[in-house]
């Protein structure tokens, strides 16, 4: 079975049945690292997240993505990962770059002013850089 990291897929990642959470990290271009995440992020599944997070962090690429077109819902223990994160990538001269495309997720970055701390797209293609 291939390693979703090493494929370059551009496949979403799917929820598999009975748990609340996908993740997969892919590199869909050189210098770029994609974390693609899909279900609802809470409390229960804040941990899983933050272990994909950290992952994509520990990359040593230049370009930081986290699509989450595919949450329908972040709470406010999900935004402690991405606040983290921003600081992480702060830290080693980088900018987490996030694809926001529903209101679920855009709402509470933007009412907790956390989106200032990401550049923010409407589209993982956007945050990827494919129109560069």
């Amino acid at each position: 079975m291939p390693d979703p990291a090493q494929s370059g897929s551009n496949a979403p990642a799917a929820v598999p049945a009975g748990e609340f959470l996908g993740t997969v990290i892919t590199r869909s271009r050189p210098g770029t690292v994609v974390l693609e995440v899909q279900g609802e992020v809470d409390t229960l599944t804040a941990p899983q997240f933050s272990a994909a997070v950290a992952e994509l962090m520990n990359d040593r690429e230049s370009r930081l993505v986290v699509d989450l077109a595919g949450v329908t819902f972040l709470a406010s223990s999900g935004l402690a990962v991405l606040i983290q994160a921003a600081h992480r990538a702060e830290e080693r001269g980088a900018r987490l770059r996030l694809a926001v495309s529903t209101r679920a997720v855009r709402r509470p970055l933007e009412v907790t002013g956390t989106d200032q701390l990401f550049d923010m797209f409407a589209d993982a293609r956007h945050a990827i850089g494919d129109d560069d």
